[in-house]
């Protein structure tokens, strides 16, 4: 016999409106994303490559300071939070050390009246704006420029100094400027972006609107819906395992995205806590399906050496149900699976206020 879900997901195949929904939306960003992706890394290991052949070059006409310079600057570019290597947390500190030893690199040098330098200050407002925090990248351009400028004043005897710092002082001036409108405009696109960056799933701020929708086509079509909360055991976690999931992110947004149809939506709605509109799914269906995804996310945490488990909710939508109880239901049901030691799938139930029993457990491993 068909399981609970074949005739919606047979019915839903047949609705064009489908073809526009925000799963679709997803992958087209996400084949964007990857084409970005792989030029970016191709010109970064390009760059990284020419700064390499410079600083063996530099070392070869005795040129201390430019060929350390042209080293951190590889290293810079190699760790670029727009890679992929540069979107994990130790490499993402490895950078801004980097960055900060190119400063002091330039600095050293501009006091020694390194000449074969100068012409690099030019970029370092770039690199501090553009790849520290703004909290730590205002402040450090700042006391940057004031040192340069000040550096260059000194240099009484040198004729070419007046060369330098009016185009300084521009460049700084165009780099903050560059700052100021990527911090604008990426507040103002913020309320329009559909997917979270890290996991591809589709924003929160769109949860309520998206499943309002589902429910009125369900009850419209007279189709099953059902959602589903997953979530980890945070009791169960350790501290220390915080930046290693986090890392993880991409590769658990992947998974989810694989497991799901065409038509199905999810939502990152904490760290690592995602709900999963299921159109034309019964509950039954969405419980079998909830212990699919949960044991998957389990082998591919301790794939990368994660001893955590994960819970997960499920919720039908019933008569008199809107977007709003049903997000409420289907989070009781986690919290209540996390409540009886975690590690389970956990159905809501209408007939009580207390937690429901267990609708799927796996054995404890």
């Amino acid at each position: 016999m068909p399981d609970d879900g074949a005739f919606g997901t047979l019915m839903l195949s047949f609705i064009p409106d489908r073809q526009s929904n925000g799963t679709n939306f997803r992958k087209d960003e996400s084949m964007a994303q990857k084409a970005e992706r792989f030029v970016l890394s191709r010109l970064a290991w390009l760059g990284t490559m020419a700064l390499l052949a410079l600083a063996i070059f530099c070392l070869v006409t005795d040129d201390i300071p430019a060929a350390l310079a042209a080293l951190v600057t590889a290293g810079i570019v190699r760790t670029s939070p727009a890679l992929p290597l540069g979107q994990q947390r130790h490499w993402q500190l490895a950078n801004h050390l980097l960055i900060l030893s190119l400063t002091l690199i330039l600095v050293t040098a501009l006091w020694l009246d390194s000449a074969s330098l100068r012409y690099w200050l030019f970029a370092l407002p770039l690199f501090i704006l553009g790849m520290l925090p703004p909290r730590t990248g205002v402040p450090l351009a700042l006391v940057a420029m004031a040192t340069f400028l000040l550096g260059l004043a000194s240099l009484t005897g040198d004729s070419s100094r007046h060369q330098i710092i009016a185009p300084l002082v521009l460049t700084s001036a165009l780099a903050g400027v560059f700052f100021l409108l990527r911090h604008y405009k990426a507040r103002q696109l913020l309320p329009l972006r559909r997917s979270d960056e890290l996991t591809q799933a589709a924003s929160r701020e769109y949860l309520t609107a998206d499943l309002y929708k589902e429910i009125q086509r369900s009850e419209r079509e007279g189709l099953d819906l059902s959602v589903i909360m997953l979530g980890l055991d945070a009791h169960l976690s350790a501290p220390e395992t915080d930046q290693d999931l986090e890392a993880l992110l991409p590769r658990i947004g992947r998974y989810l995205h694989s497991r799901l149809r065409d038509f199905d939506t999810w939502y990152r709605v904490a760290d690592v806590q995602f709900l999963i509109i299921l159109p034309g799914m019964a509950t039954a269906g969405a419980s079998a399906r909830a212990e699919q995804l949960r044991l998957g996310l389990i082998s591919l945490l301790e794939s990368h050496g994660l001893d955590v488990t994960v819970s997960a909710g499920v919720a039908g939508l019933n008569i008199g149900d809107n977007a709003d109880t049903l997000q409420h239901a289907v989070a009781s049901a986690l919290q209540g699976a996390q409540k009886k030691g975690g590690n389970r799938v956990q159905t809501w139930s209408t007939w009580s206020h207390t937690p429901p029993s267990d609708t799927v457990r796996s054995p404890a491993t």
